[in-house]
């Protein structure tokens, strides 16, 4: 939601600026312009990029539009003491009810690993893998929006080269000429505002929904690890708190007294 009032002030801001400059808001409707800029940023990315990564375009903008929720560490920890708990009474098969009604993929497979009996070191070679091989499709899919970020500035520039050439021809008609420049400096406008205000704002967006996803990721594979070595409840809580925020921490915190004192009471 953050993106899309993002761009939404930027082209008030434009449109606006543009209107306090005395510059006239129809000057944007330049389809020239727009096929230059968007049709060859197109045409760099198909070129720089394989077509199976490519295709994953529209998935990318969903997600840096409408940022996936994440869950929740303060949950997730909660879950995993719970799991330590069930594993320390009944035994590591006692965790086969509760993976089965785990949604999360990655947090599945661990817990699918641990009722295996695998060792330690096994456990965590394969979901670190994994964890590696999410970090490079996430960076894969950032760098095209990098890259449409350095080409369309590029082609701003070649836009504007394009528009005065076409001026040259108009040398003789003054209303054509100022036509023709104008347009030239639109691609231009076209080119920097859609590098710089979309298409690398959202390469950063998706490394950073990619770092944090990283850091669920991380946390799972320590609970994970830590119900594999048979840690108790009490020193996993400690272990994974290193994962959570202060002021996620004290909420954590404020919760366990709440529960403490509705048992006592």
């Amino acid at each position: 939601m953050s993106s899309i009032l993002g761009i939404i002030l930027a082209l008030l801001a434009i449109g606006f600026g543009m209107i306090l400059k005395g510059a006239s808001l129809s000057a944007l409707v330049n389809p020239a312009a727009y096929l230059v800029i968007l049709g060859g940023t197109a045409a760099a990315i198909m070129i720089a990029f394989p077509f199976n990564e490519i295709k994953k375009f529209p998935i990318l903008l969903k997600i840096a539009f409408f940022e996936p929720k994440q869950l929740s560490k303060t949950e997730l920890i909660a879950s995993f003491v719970k799991s330590a708990g069930i594993a320390k009474r009944e035994g590591i098969l006692a965790l086969e009810e509760m993976a089965a009604s785990v949604k999360d993929p990655f947090l599945k497979k661990g817990y699918e690993l641990i009722i295996d009996g695998y060792d330690y070191e096994f456990i965590e070679e394969v979901l670190m893998d994994e964890v590696a091989a999410i970090d490079k499709r996430h960076k894969t899919g950032a760098l095209i929006f990098t890259q449409a970020g350095t080409y369309a500035p590029s082609l701003g520039v070649l836009g504007a080269v394009i528009g005065l050439v076409a001026s040259l021809g108009n040398l003789n008609n003054v209303e054509k000429l100022g036509h023709s420049i104008s347009a030239a400096f639109i691609a231009t406008l076209l080119g920097i505002f859609s590098g710089y205000v979309l298409w690398n704002p959202i390469a950063n967006k998706l490394k950073r929904i990619s770092k944090q996803e990283q850091e669920v990721k991380l946390l799972m594979i320590e609970g994970v690890l830590a119900i594999s070595q048979g840690l108790s409840p009490g020193a996993i809580e400690k272990k994974l708190n290193v994962y959570l925020s202060p002021k996620e921490r004290g909420k954590l915190d404020k919760a366990a007294e709440d529960k403490s004192y509705e048992q006592s009471a």
